[in-house]
């Protein structure tokens, strides 16, 4: 065989050799990319909101929504309430608890008040946190001060927030008591009349 065809076989050989060198690396990564596998997990969640609501009562047994000043609940107070002289006090019990569908507990304050009548400017309160509404008197020193005795009737300054529990296992939260005081003025003049209303607000915690 001449010298020019062997050397023409060898790059014959050669190119075959390359071209099947080539085709072992495509089968190769024709491999590898058929043996990735992909896999993927998914989370997904629902999310509801809580409930919230605050009720009162006057007599610690019927409990009621009292939402605004226009729907202010009607506090009995004590003996002498239609009656008062100068230095008089009287008192009268209301109560709150969070109803069976709150879901968080909650802190609560005294923020409004406001005195109307010719009488308004001669009366002062103080609210005073007691143990039932039979504890409630004109006397009674309670177990906390949320407003202070002497507060002018059209006022909630220096008032103290407490504590508001939610309930357990599907009822109302624990009842706290508040006692509303009331003390008529030196300058008190016969036959004039105040009405006082008071707004308290619960906040979730």
């Amino acid at each position: 065989m001449s010298a020019t065809k062997l050397n023409s076989t060898r790059r014959t050989k050669r190119k075959v050799l390359a071209i099947l060198a080539g085709g072992l690396v495509l089968g190769i990564g024709a491999a590898v990319t058929l043996a990735t596998w992909n896999d993927s997990e998914f989370a997904t969640g629902t999310f509801t909101a809580g409930s919230f609501n605050l009720q009162g009562s006057v007599d610690g047994t019927t409990f009621s929504d009292h939402p605004s000043a226009g729907s202010a609940a009607a506090v009995t107070f004590s003996t002498g309430f239609n009656s008062m002289s100068p230095n008089d006090v009287v008192a009268a019990p209301f109560v709150l608890r969070l109803d069976a569908t709150t879901t968080n507990n909650a802190t609560a304050l005294v923020t409004s008040a406001a005195g109307t009548g010719a009488g308004a400017a001669n009366f002062t309160y103080g609210i005073i946190q007691v143990a039932s509404v039979a504890g409630c008197t004109p006397a009674a020193t309670g177990t906390a001060t949320l407003v202070p005795a002497g507060t002018a009737l059209t006022a909630s300054t220096g008032a103290t927030a407490f504590a508001l529990a939610r309930g357990t296992a599907g009822g109302p939260g624990a009842s706290v008591f508040l006692c509303i005081q009331v003390k008529a003025g030196a300058g008190l003049v016969q036959g004039s009349t105040a009405t006082g209303t008071w707004g308290i607000t619960a906040t979730s915690l």
